[in-house]
């Protein structure tokens, strides 16, 4: 086996191997002055000009050596390689030296008269001596040994350590980075190459990296460029129409925005956006029925990302086809190795909804993997940890076609803030008026009248009793398309299908919005609640789930619903919205006579305007990371810890406290020593893989999770106590805390 690695001869590598060899040469040239000056010089002083030389040596070699940064695991193409080689070799040079002084002082002290038998004999101790690696095994591939940083805040880090000391020889990739085998280099390769680890302290900052951080992110205060790129795609006309209407408000936004946080800090990110819904091979054709009635909440919320990502100033591509996915992501389709494609990055944030997903996947294959971490799914009901997660889901028997993938739950959006395991992306509550529209809102009178929520008949079905008690006191409207009114009492003053603009108008001169229980989480209570008008939200008791309602079942979520619109319940409340049991006359004619004693003024929540949504994108492209192991957001500060008595959900226990469930504070209570920060003291312990730990019971026995990926807001254990982390909320934000920007 050849002793020397390939190198490329750098000024300071050149400067070693002069300064080496010249030691070499000189030691010959002493052994040859030595044996000619023996009878001269004692040996004390032929010993000085040994160590003096050494000293120079080793000087020398720090000179020519001084900016460089080296070790076994500072990278490839250093000058380690070689000094592994030289190792040996100076470990024979010193021996030799000390054989030979042994020889001058056997020829000096024979010279002296004294017997050499007497003589003591230096004793020069191999290079090895005193390291933590010998030097005869150091050309053999034995490492040095690395001390290695606190994983705190890192939970991923010695679970992949333990993966990476089995797995590093399954694909040649990973000795490609330099894995060698040694847990020094399973940390540099899950610290810089996959981020799951904290970076060793002493390892050099790589330059590439410290480069990418120029490109910074500019706003931008015009849509022509997105214009011109949606254009091109005749399946994104309804949402470029959406745009359009609302491009006046959006700039408005971003402007208003950028005065009161600075927007332009931030690295510009190269940002992929497929939109599996939208694709032929889909076979959904949203798209074609958005114009006919079709479901529209997707394409909304579709077309206000896009819209909020753009103004932000990112590098977006949009992609609906399949065709376009791989020439986008060229670079690593087919791309079978075990590691991260090596070079530039084709794209750093991945927005995707769940049948883009399956696309993804299949497109990319093995190498998808790579881009979990990006990936950000859209998903109108989220998907929570026990469906997410695939052996669990399974071993609980749920059957949906959905979930499963793996991913941390944060990563799906919804359109709604419904459970806290996910993130709330939202949308935009569009007005659908102009700046004349506008300014004759305020000449419109409000009349004593209500407008029942529901477009379709088959809603108004045994709505009777609840809607007679509404028409004592006020005028019933409605909006029902014309084919069919079966169900509509004849006293209803029916519109038909009206379009934004019309429906915006006759929301303004309308004091009560009816629900009827369905349609489920809709945004029409919102553009009534903006408008000015109340709503009349059904209770459901008991609350509504896939284990109780057809509607649900299939769906990857066991959350209940308490009403037909549990955010308005849950984050407006009183006097915008009144959440009654609509099969309780009583209840609801007290409702209606409250609401009809009080004039409100239109509100919208901040987090569904244009500058709303623009200032929680921004907050979670830039604070927001699944792919590196350590977690910085939301604060720790926010933390706030509660104890959920058997039976309930962390969800529910932080609710009830006016708080959020934040699961990304789980990892920081899932310790003895974490949860005594918190006065929370455990006499023993077990760890436990499900969603309902950590936990603790009476007697103080402590369960810690063991699946990172099962950590959730949602469930309640029958006997312990759950241990909860709670956080604050911005008013009008609830995605984000007090100190979360």
């Amino acid at each position: 086996m050849a002793l020397f690695t390939p190198w490329k001869l750098s000024s300071q590598k050149l400067g070693f191997f002069l300064v080496t060899f010249g030691f070499i040469w000189g030691m010959m040239l002493l052994h040859f002055t030595i044996q000619q000056r023996t009878q001269h010089e004692s040996s004390t002083m032929l010993r000085e000009q040994i160590l003096d030389l050494s000293k120079r040596y080793i000087k020398a070699l720090a000179e020519e050596n001084r900016n460089v940064v080296d070790g076994p695991y500072v990278g490839t193409m250093t000058a380690y390689d070689l000094k592994k080689t030289l190792a040996v070799l100076l470990d024979n040079i010193l021996q030799r030296i000390g054989k030979l002084e042994s020889k001058v002082d056997t020829l000096v002290l024979n010279g002296t008269g004294t017997n050499s038998t007497n003589a003591t004999t230096t004793a020069v101790p191999s290079a090895g001596a005193g390291d933590k690696v010998n030097v005869a095994d150091l050309i053999n591939g034995a490492q040095e040994q690395c001390e290695l940083p606190p994983m705190d805040g890192y939970p991923h880090c010695e679970g992949k350590v333990k993966w990476m000391k089995d797995m590093w020889r399954s694909d040649v990739c990973y000795s490609n980075y330099g894995v060698d085998g040694s847990t020094c280099s399973y940390f540099i390769y899950l610290s810089e190459v996959e981020n799951w680890c904290p970076r060793l302290p002493w390892r050099a900052v790589n330059q590439k990296e410290e480069g990418d951080k120029g490109t910074m992110a500019e706003i931008r205060t015009d849509f022509e460029h997105l214009y011109t790129v949606m254009s091109r795609h005749e399946e994104f006309r309804w949402m470029t129409l959406r745009i359009k209407r609302l491009d006046d408000t959006w700039i408005e936004a971003i402007k208003s925005l950028a005065e009161k946080q600075n927007l332009e800090k931030w690295r510009r990110k190269k940002i992929l956006v497929h939109l599996g819904l939208l694709t032929k091979e889909s076979g959904f054709k949203i798209a074609e029925n958005a114009f006919s009635g079709g479901p529209l909440g997707e394409l909304v919320q579709w077309s206000d990302l896009i819209t909020s990502l753009y103004l932000l100033g990112h590098d977006v591509r949009i992609s609906a086809s399949i065709a376009e996915l791989k020439e986008i992501m060229k670079k690593v389709v087919g791309n079978r190795s075990g590691c991260p494609t090596q070079g530039d990055k084709v794209v750093e944030l991945i927005y995707i909804d769940i049948v883009g997903l399956a696309q993804f996947k299949k497109t990319l294959g093995p190498s998808w993997v790579h881009y979990q971490c990006m990936l950000r799914v859209l998903d109108s009901f989220g998907t929570e940890p026990e469906f997410n997660h695939a052996h669990y889901a399974q071993s609980k028997g749920h059957k949906t076609p959905w979930g499963k993938w793996n991913l941390n739950p944060q990563q799906f959006y919804t359109m709604f803030p419904h459970t806290p395991d996910n993130s709330f992306l939202g949308f935009v509550v569009e007005q659908h008026l102009n700046a004349s529209d506008i300014r004759h809102m305020s000449d419109i009178k409000r009349q004593n009248q209500s407008l029942v929520y529901g477009k379709v008949d088959n809603f108004w079905k045994d709505r009777n009793t609840y809607l007679d008690i509404i028409h004592t006191y006020m005028e019933v409207h409605g909006t029902v398309h014309e084919k069919g009114t079966v169900h509509m009492p004849n006293y209803v003053t029916n519109h038909g299908i009206l379009s934004g603009r019309d429906l915006q108008f006759l929301l303004r001169e309308t004091k009560l919005f009816v629900g009827l229980g369905f349609p489920y989480e809709g945004p029409a209570p919102l553009e009534a609640i903006a408008n000015g008008c109340a709503f009349l939200n059904p209770k459901f008791d008991p609350p509504k789930s896939s284990r109780n309602t057809d509607f649900f079942k299939g769906k990857p979520t066991l959350r209940e619903l308490t009403s037909q619109h549990p955010y308005a319940e849950v984050y407006i409340g009183e006097p915008y919205v009144w959440t009654v049991n609509i099969n309780d006359p009583e209840e609801v004619e007290k409702a209606v006579k409250a609401i009809l004693s009080q004039k409100n003024e239109p509100y919208l929540p901040y987090e569904f305007t244009c500058e709303g949504m623009l200032q929680r994108v921004n907050a979670f492209i830039e604070k927001q990371d699944f792919c590196h192991g350590q977690v910085m957001w939301p604060p720790l500060s926010a933390l706030q810890v509660k104890l959920a008595e058997p039976g309930r959900s962390c969800k529910q226990v932080c609710q009830e406290s006016q708080l959020i469930c934040e699961p990304s504070y789980f990892q920081h209570l899932n310790k003895d020593k974490d949860l005594a920060k918190y006065d929370i003291h455990c006499q023993s312990s077990d760890v436990a893989s499900d969603i309902v730990v950590p936990s603790i019971d009476e007697k103080k026995h402590c369960l810690f999770q063991g699946d990172l990926l099962l950590f959730s807001c949602a469930g309640a254990h029958a006997t312990q106590k759950r241990i909860c982390p709670c956080r604050d909320y911005m008013k009008g934000q609830v995605a984000l805390c007090k100190g979360c920007l």
